[in-house]
């Protein structure tokens, strides 16, 4: 092999038992500093109080926090990407909730 190539790199995955369920989560928050984005996943509670000018407040619960170097944003964006155009070519469009996007 030349020595400016790579060998094929198998990446074997294993998820620990304890982690085989996965969470659910509903909202996404995404922040960065200059050397790596953090990605909260969080599942949205009841609202539970308002602000002083009527707008509710709905409380977050983090039930994932994921950090990783920003050398690995594309990589995040393409894959998931690709995983959508996979799904919607399977299962059709998908439509977000609400009006205009589908059922309530």
């Amino acid at each position: 092999m030349p020595e400016h190539e790579e060998p094929d790199v198998t990446f074997q995955i294993t998820v620990p038992p304890e982690m085989e369920a996965g969470v659910y989560a509903n909202f996404v928050g995404v922040w960065h500093s200059p050397y790596e984005f953090t990605i909260d996943f969080a599942s949205m509670l009841p609202v539970q109080q308002h602000e002083p000018d009527g707008r509710p407040i709905v409380p977050c619960r983090v039930v994932a926090r994921v950090k990783i170097p920003a050398s690995l944003v594309f990589d995040l964006i393409r894959t998931v990407n690709e995983n959508m155009t996979r799904y919607e070519e399977r299962f059709g469009e998908i439509r977000r909730p609400g009006p205009g996007g589908g059922p309530p």
